[in-house]
């Protein structure tokens, strides 16, 4: 741990507002159980939510057959620390992640939320190193997207949006109570806001905003749709379950990986130049009928049969490529993104939990299709490939998501 020593040994120095005792008992704490290093009461929630800040499916709706719903509204706040990590603010933090558990069940009805922390902050650590995420790279050719770096993300989740408005407020305005819950500690004692994401993922909700643009006049979206594609994802045999992609051993056990990406959409050619058995081709596989999808319950087959179908139909879908990547028929990557018109453009954020993020580059890289170009003139980097014609990667960034009990300044 010679890069934590030597940040606590520089805190232990300027002390700013941190007892040189308390500096001192950590350094000599290593290795050190992580129930009592902030000095605090035992969090009063602890048996009403779970130790995973990203175990979220147990404590959602589901649809008829079994699939998890995520929550009908989406907030990411990124973050900035406002002044160097200090165990004071790691109390500040901790303590105000319980006001937000005490004031909302842990569920949809009420709020879910993430407090991850980025390459900015092990970075600020000198630990970048050793964290088990790395700063965001282009994956893509075709795309440029900005590589962006911060300290934390705070991510909230429900589907009644007045909550994570007062979330919102009570933790970087000047909201006084949350319920009847009383509220002390901010996050904005500790961070500063750089960014907003907004977003929306459920029946209903797509149709309510096609006046975006990147959307057609009248697109063919219906109550039933919950993706501004059209098409339901989400479906669990598509998804790596929340115990695959939690990190099983070493000094981050029990979190995961984050990555989260801003995609534009461009929807028009894709309502307007297909039909929907050309979309189903292009999101799926060209094996498939609009019929066939209908029938979807709990998965997709997957036929592995990528170069196979280029080469007769001169088409690859999406999910048939990065269905390939697979490990024992399981996939890798738990995708919670949902639907925004930030900026006025329909979009998607698309937040990817994995153990590592070699999980999402892996897949990423087998959605490119770049291999293909081989077995048809009719396929192209974007063209034919999938649905990477009607999306651009704007920003990409990553983070880590520790246990709840080790979500306030990890490694500090």
């Amino acid at each position: 741990m010679r890069t934590r020593r030597r940040l606590l040994r520089k805190l232990a120095g300027t002390a700013a507002g941190v007892g040189l005792a308390g500096c001192s008992a950590l350094l000599e704490d290593e290795p050190r159980k992580r129930e009592s290093p902030l000095n605090l009461p035992t969090n009063p929630n602890a048996n009403r939510v779970p130790s995973r800040q990203h175990a979220w499916n147990g404590f959602s709706r589901s649809d008829s057959e079994g699939n998890p719903l995520l929550p009908r509204h989406h907030l990411v706040l990124l973050l900035t620390l406002s002044s160097e990590p200090s165990v004071e603010a790691a109390r500040r933090v901790e303590r105000a992640m319980r006001t937000l558990e005490s004031a909302y069940d842990w569920s949809s009805d009420g709020l879910i939320h993430i407090l991850a922390w980025g390459t900015q902050y092990f970075e600020r650590l000198d630990d970048l190193d050793a964290a088990p995420i790395h700063r965001p790279t282009v994956i893509s050719r075709t795309d440029d997207p900005k590589l962006l770096d911060f300290d934390a993300a705070l991510v909230l989740g429900s589907d009644a949006p007045s909550h994570i408005r007062a979330a919102e407020s009570a933790m970087f305005g000047g909201k006084g109570s949350l319920t009847d819950i009383e509220v002390g500690d901010r996050l904005s004692d500790v961070f500063d806001v750089e960014e907003r994401r907004t977003g929306f993922r459920g029946a209903g909700l797509p149709v309510e905003h096609t006046d975006a643009e990147g959307i057609p006049k009248s697109p063919p979206l219906s109550e039933k749709d919950r993706m501004f594609m059209g098409f339901r994802s989400g479906l669990r045999g598509t998804q790596a379950s929340e115990d695959h992609v939690t990190i099983d051993s070493g000094a981050f056990a029990g979190g995961t990986t984050m990555h989260l990406s801003h995609l534009k959409q461009s929807l028009d050619e894709w309502f307007e130049a297909f039909d929907e058995s050309e979309r189903v081709a292009r999101m799926f596989s060209p094996e498939f009928s609009p019929k066939d999808v209908a029938g979807f319950a709990h998965d997709v087959p997957f036929t592995d049969a990528v170069r196979e179908h280029a080469r007769k139909y001169d088409v690859v879908g999406h999910q048939e490529k990065v269905a390939q990547t697979r490990q024992d028929d399981q996939p890798v990557i738990l995708r919670r993104d949902f639907n925004t018109v930030d900026g006025g453009h329909a979009g998607v954020h698309f937040l990817a939990l994995q153990r590592s993020l070699s999980d999402f580059e892996r897949t990423r890289k087998a959605m490119n299709g770049w291999y293909v170009r081989d077995d048809s003139r009719k396929i192209t980097e974007r063209k034919n490939n999938g649905i990477l014609d009607f999306i651009t990667v704007l920003s990409r960034a990553n983070f880590y998501v520790p246990p709840r009990e080790k979500r306030a300044f990890p490694r500090l």
